[in-house]
């Protein structure tokens, strides 16, 4: 093993190093937050793969493929579809709202009034998809060196929150294209046909299986269905996924890059499946079904290459927490706490030598506080990222935690998202009744029928459209002036910015692009 430990060692410092590059890229709010909007169509395209194929899809994909065979496929085949969907009918139009989370869409949509609260419920989302990522490390540093759980979740917390402060989104980017080659070589060129070679070729699976492993809905037509809801719907909506968007140079750069990575996520999926059902055949009877990534790799695999393809795993895990950490920091400094600083500055009484500047905590202009914008988001990712290991630490219903965590998502921001980006009749009271009833729905309903069921997601995607186009049509219409403001966004012209100044490069220029009419003054 001692090779294979090298390898290891040398990516996760690796990881290290990339984090200390990406810091000396990292001067200003934009390059911290969305690498500058900058990307090109490959490592667009790399990194958005990266943070989507996490180690649910890794690991908790071939153990589906372990138990129910080809079709095992279908849960990461539905994410692979949702990015589809989301890069070809969305992505240009996000891309050009040169915005940094989602509530500030639904800010710049629905006039400054639906974002707190939607603030709220997608940090709750981010925060657990991270938890449930870092947990994710004691399964694969017990598999590498023999830790103990709460070892494993520091020693892998530690390594991606260090890096993830240092550089913000520059950092994730750079690690993030790293892991999407390791993750390639690792699982599709090296783990798959080795896997199918041990298992004496597809003849010999299907003689040793039974025929329901080789069924398209060998895993349930419900199953699909809810995973659908979930997935495919919750990659339209999730902040993790848009500030990727976010970090694209052009509209076309989002559409095409995300097309190809979709199209990689179908792949993975049914490579995935295959090294399941491969494994199957292998070792028919293992403990449970997520050991089997783990030991046709230990068992099937040489040395070196075994150390390679445990690296593949890890830097699964790694990007989808380094990504959901990101997205988790944004939203409470940007969606929660600046507004909280905003309220409590419009509440001070003006000084008599104000200059007219928008009042911010400490009483300087917008535009003063620029310098420590990044200092600022560089603080939240660190508080963020020790808040989720010691969550990580104290939490064990890895697969609870995940399901409330999409269900309260799609219940109760898929339709005011949509809805804002489709429907100009939708208002903010429609967006806000249907953020509540959604999600106190989806709650009420996982209380009473459990977790894990699947009628919660269903009536609570029910009663959130019934909410909002009930309200939105009970109520006035959204001003035309901010309806003019959100056009013009999405058709990617300038919305306060000076002539000839990137929105989103200081902070003066994204705080007056984000304040339309009705929220003027607002922090």
């Amino acid at each position: 093993m001692a090779v294979d430990y090298a390898v290891i060692v040398l990516y996760l410092a690796g990881m290290l190093a990339m984090g200390w590059w990406g810091m000396r890229r990292a001067k200003s709010k934009s390059d911290f937050l969305v690498a500058g909007r900058r990307l090109g169509p490959a490592m667009y395209s790399g990194t958005m793969a990266a943070i989507v194929l996490g180690g649910a899809s890794t690991i908790g994909g071939v153990g589906l493929g372990y138990r129910y065979g080809l079709s095992g496929a279908w849960m990461v085949f539905t994410i692979g579809l949702g990015l589809l969907a989301l890069s070809v009918f969305f992505s240009a139009r996000i891309a050009r709202l040169k915005v940094y989370t989602v509530s500030e869409m639904l800010d710049l949509r629905y006039g400054g009034s639906a974002g707190i609260i939607s603030g709220v419920v997608m940090w709750a989302y981010t925060l657990m998809l991270a938890v449930t990522s870092t947990i994710a490390y004691a399964t694969i540093f017990d598999v590498l060196f023999g830790l103990d759980r709460s070892l494993s979740i520091i020693l892998g917390g530690a390594i991606v929150v260090a890096y993830s402060t240092l550089g913000g989104m520059w950092s994730i980017t750079l690690t993030d294209m790293v892991q999407f080659v390791v993750k390639t070589i690792g699982v599709l060129l090296l783990l798959l046909p080795i896997a199918v070679i041990k298992a004496g070729g597809f003849a010999e699976m299907k003689a040793q299986l039974p025929d329901d492993y080789f069924a398209p809905l060998g895993i349930g037509g419900q199953t699909v269905f809810t995973y659908v809801l979930i997935y495919s719907f919750g990659m339209l909506i999730g902040q993790d996924i848009w500030q990727r968007v976010f970090t694209a140079r052009s509209d076309k750069v989002a559409r095409l890059g995300g097309t190809a990575a979709g199209t990689y996520c179908l792949a993975y999926a049914l490579a995935g499946a295959v090294i399941g059902t491969a494994a199957k055949v292998l070792y028919p009877h293992l403990g449970s079904p997520d050991d089997a990534f783990a030991t046709i790799v230990k068992d099937a695999l040489p040395v070196g290459v075994r150390g390679l393809v445990l690296a593949a795993a890890l830097s699964a895990v790694m990007s989808t927490s380094s990504g959901a950490l990101i997205a988790c920091a944004t939203v409470a400094h940007n969606d929660i706490w600046a507004r909280v600083k905003g309220i409590a500055a419009m509440r001070r009484k003006p000084d008599p030598g104000d200059s007219g500047a928008a009042p911010t905590a400490d009483g300087a202009g917008e535009r003063a506080e620029a310098p420590d914008e990044v200092r600022g988001n560089r603080a939240f990712i660190l508080l963020m990222g020790l808040a989720v290991i010691v969550i990580a630490l104290a939490l064990n219903n890895v697969v609870e935690a995940l399901t409330l965590a999409y269900n309260v998502l799609v219940g109760g921001l898929l339709v005011p998202i949509l809805g804002g980006l489709l429907w100009k009749r939708g208002t903010a009271a429609g967006a806000l009744a249907s953020v509540a009833v959604g999600g106190l729905t989806v709650i009420g309903l996982m209380v009473s029928l459990g977790v894990l069921a699947n009628e919660p997601i269903y009536y609570g995607l029910l009663a959130s459209l019934v909410a909002y186009v009930g309200v939105s049509l009970a109520t006035p219409p959204t001003d035309a002036a901010v309806l003019a403001a959100w056009r013009a966004r999405l058709a990617g012209h300038s919305d306060g910015a000076p002539e000839g100044e990137p929105e989103g490069d200081t902070a003066g220029s994204v705080a007056s692009a984000l304040r339309p009419p009705s929220a003027a003054g607002r922090a």
